[in-house]
């Protein structure tokens, strides 16, 4: 069993905002496969799965809001049994420029503090994740630019960039060797 979890704020105020990259490119995946969240208050997300190459492989979206993700990380993998090594996380980071892609078997939470909320509730560093550039505004709070909406170009910037992260999650579902996913996709920026 997989678990892919995307980060973001739930609402339509939220919906097309930086922050939400990890629910957008769960929803695309959700909107390609024909899949439906549901809510799942005792997990604190909304979950939906399928069966790839006889492997169940859930995709759920914390309704904590980024600052409190690593609660509903927790339930997740507490109610599926999911071990660390099956999980992925896909987020926002304003580190790597709008449309790079990251992707590690472990890192710091470098000031994303829905990242750092799984760390702490982890009680470790070493997770799988994808990182999506989102950029940075040094002309505005940090706080009004990670919520605030992409640009139409920035949405074009990012086309290519979810396709890559729906291909990462799709190998990784697959059990592709992880290295081999971060090479693939990590040298092709």
């Amino acid at each position: 069993m997989k678990l892919v979890v995307g980060l973001g704020n739930v609402g339509t105020k939220y919906h097309l905002t930086r922050h939400n990259i990890g629910f957008l490119i769960l929803d695309e995946l959700a909107d390609r496969r024909n899949l439906t969240f549901k809510h799942e208050p005792k997990l604190e997300a909304l979950v939906t799965s399928e069966m790839i190459e006889g492997r169940k492989v859930i995709y759920a979206k914390p309704t904590t809001y980024v600052n409190l993700s690593g609660n509903a990380l927790t339930k997740l993998m507490n109610y599926y049994k999911i071990a660390i090594e099956d999980v992925i996380v896909i987020y926002d980071d304003i580190n790597l420029d709008t449309g790079i892609i990251r992707i590690r078997e472990t890192n710091g939470h470098g000031g994303h503090n829905g990242v750092k909320s799984i760390i702490e509730h982890l009680k470790t560093k070493n997770f799988k994740r994808i990182r999506v550039g989102i950029g940075l505004d040094d002309s505005m709070p940090l706080d009004h630019y990670v919520l605030g909406n992409f640009s139409k170009k920035d949405i074009e910037t990012l086309k290519p960039t979810v396709e890559k992260a729906l291909d990462a999650i799709e190998l990784f579902s697959k059990d592709v060797y992880f290295k081999d996913i971060m090479t693939k996709h990590n040298s092709s920026n």
